[in-house]
């Protein structure tokens, strides 16, 4: 099947007229009239009735301009979607976020672009890191935005935007533990809530654990970060949460923070792209301002 034949009919028949039907095509008239010619020669049929002030379909011809006609417009329409994605103004960007990477740092910067860029749409996905990584391979999603830890390889790429610290809290019921600096082992007789083990904030604690030659077996698993500091609040176990989260709490004394002999090592949050992969101008923009956000923050790993 050529598909220039189906376009050269289409314009034939909106004109009535090969000469017409050329220039908007930006042909001429021989080469229209046999491209019309071999169509019915491969459909077996006569399209158009040919006089001398110019043409106009056949029945058969009418039949076949519905279908036609139909998908010029479904074309054009499809054109016209494509050039609003790629338009800044009018596009929609597609993220993937780590529920820490969206609570510490994104949700404030989409906000200051929205205010920027109002009519750019966002489809936000909420994964764990492993899976937001996925997500970007699959093509699901224009980028990243996660927590470290978070191993990559070519074409994906990284850019550190923002470096925070997690921080050991407690409910009332734990308040003793607070008393003064603690070891991991120390600890290992109180019950932990953490994230599941397919999530990187738990991988980054079963590693930490590890490097003090101890293993972490979580008594509570929950699915998000928020549900720790709630778990915590309500005496269920003590964990780890980033401080900026645990702040407000601690404040209040709802919880309080035990402080460890051990560091715990700072981590970030990531922007990662596919460099294989051509983003629409509005992904570029959004992009382009969360990478030059991190020119003005500090960072502390090799990303």
């Amino acid at each position: 099947m050529n598909l220039d034949y189906y376009k050269t009919f289409y314009y034939v028949a909106l004109s009535k007229n090969f000469t017409k039907a050329a220039e908007l095509l930006g042909n001429n008239q021989p080469n229209v009239t046999r491209s019309m010619n071999n169509l019915e020669a491969e459909l077996g049929c006569r399209l158009f009735a040919r006089s001398n002030r110019g043409v106009s379909l056949t029945p058969i011809g009418e039949q076949l301009f519905q279908y036609v006609s139909a998908a010029m417009n479904n074309l054009e329409q499809g054109e016209e979607e494509i050039k609003k994605t790629l338009n800044i103004e009018n596009g929609l960007v597609t993220i993937g976020s780590s529920e820490t990477a969206l609570r510490l740092m994104l949700l404030e910067r989409l906000g200051s672009f929205h205010e920027e860029h109002p009519k750019i749409h966002f489809r936000i996905s909420s994964y764990s890191t492993p899976q937001t990584i996925q997500a970007l391979k699959e093509g699901k999603i224009d980028f990243a935005v996660i927590s470290t830890p978070v191993d990559i390889k070519k074409p994906l790429h990284k850019t550190p935007l923002v470096t925070f610290q997690d921080v050991l809290i407690g409910g009332s019921k734990y308040r003793e533990l607070a008393s003064k600096t603690r070891s991991l082992n120390e600890l290992m007789s109180y019950p932990f809530v953490s994230l599941p083990p397919e999530t990187g904030t738990r991988m980054f604690y079963t590693q930490y654990f590890m490097n003090q030659h101890l293993s972490f077996h979580p008594e509570i698993e929950v699915a998000a970060t928020d549900q720790i500091r709630l778990m915590v609040r309500y005496n269920l176990g003590i964990g780890f949460c980033p401080d900026d989260l645990a702040a407000d709490y601690i404040a209040r004394g709802e919880v309080c923070q035990i402080h460890l002999q051990e560091e715990i090592p700072k981590r970030q949050i990531c922007l990662v792209t596919d460099e294989s992969k051509v983003l629409s101008s509005a992904a570029q923009k959004l992009r382009d301002a969360l990478a030059a956000d991190a020119n003005y923050r500090p960072f502390f790993c090799d990303c």
